[in-house]
């Protein structure tokens, strides 16, 4: 028999000699580094008995976990020598440098798996299960693999909606499978603070509950909370035991939980229940910590004690992203606190705050975890950035020698559309297909191999803001995790979106018939019509002049000057980089200059409206025309009534008439009445 060597990240299908032996295929995710594989197959029955060779704690959780699964191992009494799933750690293991690497072997005697510690073994036992999924056959041969990263997370915001006890550990079960190996849990913010404070008891008895379930209807309302028991009380929270109980469940599962407290911000719940934190102690006024009063480092030490006490993880996540830090430039403590500590701005404050945490997490054997706004005014010393806003804070990090784990929003935040907006249930808007999140790479080209090391992993984000049920929040998870877990795991030259998507198809089904909801990726309608493919008009090409005051707004150039007549169209949000922002007082006032004079026939460009994040459609769209670029005549004015909803919504704003000549088209829309006059964002300016 011929044995084929497979580099993996191709579609590894196994023939067998005889002609009734069909077809398999290897269907594994994440990818492994390499596999060999022969023709033939053991096959695990109700006589295949387990063997561990490990340390007695791994050991326990290895036989435990075996016995529940599909394959429902009995553990053999003596060394079995035939028919069973042998597990061993070892001391080396060559071709592995991961600590949770290993090695799989299966012969016609069994199946081998080989790891330098219980992860390892853990992860050979997924990849074993996998194999498995078919009437219990593991197909012949040889899988050597390891990690490429060694933090590989997702985070589940628990705060906005709250998501309790069984629903973490069913979201492990699924995590464990695909080898992510870091939880992170949202659990403070100003929608709810879930997690039992003992010396602060109105966190959970008030904090923790608001007047609607629904986040929306609690934003766009009075947003106030309410003591618990109360007939109109919505939220939740888990005790210190839930807690535990989880990190035990995680561990068993091999997977850390780290907790995230934020601070300084998003705190509104906490400066409400215990007003004297804030700048004003006026409850409802600010969701900054004063970072003036010595009560909010007095407050903020004893949480992360009781949390730190609960939780043994590495680090702790501190939040520390968009502080208004505005009542610290008016508090009386935060300047004085500033004038003591040589503090030249609000964002030395932040830092100085950032920086005194850390020690206390340093003191107590722990490690301070932020979003990237940590490193404005300077990053604490020992601090590892969260990177969100794209991919620059992360970069930054690593070039000061932090370690950095990048979750840019582009490719990792769950909470976009996952396809065409009107087939999908609501989101916070954005578009981010499978396709999107298993493009992204988290090490550019131009870094080192010292600098690669400082990339610690990569993580996907669920924001709940708009996820109101559990079903609705794995809708949003799965698939595009397991994209995730093979960016975190498998190595960047073996990834294959073609092939990968097939292993995808079959993971969906598989994860449907274990009870998860999840989107339909076989009926996947895609990106938005005319956005994969170039546009041909008449002014392609061509020179586009804006007018004064009338720029577009620096976060969304689309790629510049010539964004509006580059032949491509955008998709479904203007987070692909395609659509032209506007947010000047004049909106959107521009020239293309055609060069010559020409018959035209219609000038015309698409608009989106997404409420959430204050995208508006125009008030009123204006097309002139002109010869010289002096003097010039007005074919149509459009007048159209903004409205706000929930929709992702796009239109056509524009001209189409009888022929006429000119050489210069203007093209203006203006904003709509105070409430609905946030961005305007415009697609291609198509002139036919």
């Amino acid at each position: 028999m011929k044995q084929l060597f497979i580099m993996v990240g191709l579609l590894m299908s196994l023939f067998f000699s005889g002609c009734e032996q069909p077809k398999e295929t290897l269907s594994i995710i994440p990818v492994p580094l390499k596999a060999e594989i022969q023709g033939g197959a053991f096959v695990v029955n109700e006589q295949t008995r387990l063997w561990v060779e490990a340390p007695e704690a791994d050991k326990q959780i290895l036989q435990e976990f075996l016995a529940a699964s599909p394959l429902k191992l009995a553990v053999a009494s003596e060394a079995p020598e035939a028919n069973a799933v042998v597990l061993k750690q070892v001391a080396e293991l060559p071709g592995v440098q991961s600590p949770e690497g290993y090695v799989l072997t299966a012969t016609s005697k069994g199946v081998e798996v080989r790891a330098k510690t219980g992860a390892g073994l853990f992860y050979g036992v997924q990849t074993l299960l996998q194999m498995a999924r078919e009437a219990n056959k593991v197909a012949f041969g040889t899988i050597t693999d390891e990690p490429r990263f060694e933090y590989r997370g997702m985070m589940l915001d628990v705060s906005r909606h709250f998501f309790g006890l069984d629903f973490v550990k069913k979201q492990i079960d699924a995590m464990a499978y695909y080898k992510l190996n870091r939880l992170h849990l949202h659990l403070t913010d100003a929608a709810g603070w879930r997690i039992e404070i003992k010396k602060y008891p109105r966190l959970t008895n008030f904090a923790a509950w608001r007047t609607h379930d629904n986040w929306k209807d609690w934003w766009n309302g009075e947003r106030k909370y309410v003591n618990e028991g109360d007939e109109n009380a919505h939220g939740g929270y888990f005790t210190q035991d839930q807690c535990r109980e989880i990190v035990e469940y995680a561990q068993k599962h091999y997977i850390t939980v780290i907790p995230e407290i934020e601070m300084p911000s998003h705190s509104e719940e906490v400066t409400t229940a215990y007003p004297e934190l804030s700048c004003t102690h006026v409850p409802y006024k600010q969701a900054d910590f004063c970072v003036g009063n010595e009560k909010t480092f007095e407050f903020l030490e004893n949480v992360l004690l009781e949390v730190m006490e609960i939780f043994p993880s590495e680090y702790i996540h501190v939040g520390g992203d968009e502080a208004s830090k505005q009542s610290w430039k008016t508090c009386p403590l935060c300047q004085a606190r500033m004038k003591k500590e040589g503090l030249k701005d609000v964002d030395e404050l932040q830092s100085y705050l950032i920086e005194r945490m850390e020690k206390f997490l340093n003191k107590h054997g722990r490690n301070l975890l932020g979003w990237d706004e940590i490193l404005e005014g300077g990053l604490a010393p020992n601090a590892t950035v969260m990177s969100w806003r794209g991919t620059e804070g992360g970069l930054k990090a690593i070039e000061g020698g932090h370690r950095a784990i990048m979750s840019p929003g582009e490719f990792c935040y769950f909470d976009s559309y996952q396809d065409a907006p009107h087939t999908q249930p609501e989101a916070i808007g954005g578009y981010l297909p499978l396709s999107k999140v298993y493009s992204y790479n988290p090490i550019p080209e131009s870094f080192t191999p010292e600098q690669a090391k400082l990339m610690y992993g990569v993580q996907a984000n669920l924001w709940a803001e708009y996820i109101p049920t559990k079903e609705h929040m794995e809708y949003m998870i799965y698939p595009r995790i397991l994209a995730l877990a093979e960016i975190a795991w498998s190595a960047d030259a073996n990834k294959n979106y073609e092939d990968f998507y097939g292993r995808a198809l079959k993971a969906v089904e598989e994860l449907r018939a274990k009870g998860y909801h999840t989107f339909d990726l076989k009926n996947e309608v895609g990106n938005r019509p005319g956005a994969d493919k170039p546009v041909e008009h008449l002014a392609v090409g061509k020179k586009v002049i804006y007018a004064d005051s009338a720029k577009y707004y620096p976060g969304y150039t689309a790629g510049g000057d010539d964004a509006l007549v580059n032949g491509i169209r955008g998709g479904w949000t203007y987070g692909d980089k395609l659509w032209q922002g506007f947010i000047d007082k004049k909106g959107v006032d521009l020239t293309i200059d055609l060069e010559q004079v020409t018959e035209i026939r219609s000038v015309n460009a698409d608009f989106m409206q997404i409420c959430g994040p204050g995208v508006f459609m125009p008030a009123q769209v204006i097309v002139s025309v002109s010869e010289d670029g002096e003097t010039f005549t007005e074919l149509a004015k459009i007048d159209h009534e903004v409205v706000k909803d929930d929709e992702v919504t796009f239109k056509t704003f524009g001209w189409e008439g009888e022929p006429t000549k000119a050489r210069y088209v203007r093209y203006q829309a203006k904003y709509g009445p105070k409430g609905l006059n946030g961005f305007l964002f415009v697609d291609e300016i198509v002139i036919k």
